[in-house]
C-alpha cells in the first residue's frame, strides 16, 4: 500500500515547485497537481514527487499524529517473537 505523507513547504521553486520537508528530510516536488496556491510555511499532502493536496495545520498535525501511532505498531509488531507454528496432524488413513 502506498501511502501520502504530509510535508511543510519550505521555499517555493520555479518549474512551478517547490522543497519541502517530511519528518527529517527534504524533498522537492510538483505543484502542478495542486488547485490552491501555496507558500512557504503551508502544508501539502505529497505523494511520487507530487503536491496533491493543501491541509490546515491542525489536519498535517493529526497525520503526523496517526504516522507516528502506526510507526510504533510496527516497531513493536517486528519485534514480537514469531508465533509458534501449529502441530500438523497427519493425514487419517483410511480404515475401510
Amino acid at each position: 500500500m502506498c501511502l501520502g505523507e504530509v510535508a511543510q513547504v519550505v521555499e517555493l521553486r520555479p518549474g512551478p515547485s517547490a522543497l519541502v520537508r517530511a519528518r527529517q528530510r527534504t524533498a522537492s516536488v510538483s505543484l502542478l497537481t495542486l488547485a490552491d496556491a501555496v507558500a512557504p510555511g503551508d502544508w501539502v499532502v505529497c505523494h511520487s514527487g507530487f503536491a496533491l493536496a493543501r491541509v490546515t495545520a491542525a489536519e498535517a498535525a493529526e497525520a503526523a499524529a496517526i504516522r507516528s501511532a502506526a510507526d510504533r505498531s510496527t516497531t513493536e509488531l517486528a519485534t514480537e517473537p514469531a508465533p509458534t507454528p501449529a502441530p500438523t496432524v497427519p493425514p487419517r488413513k483410511d480404515t475401510r
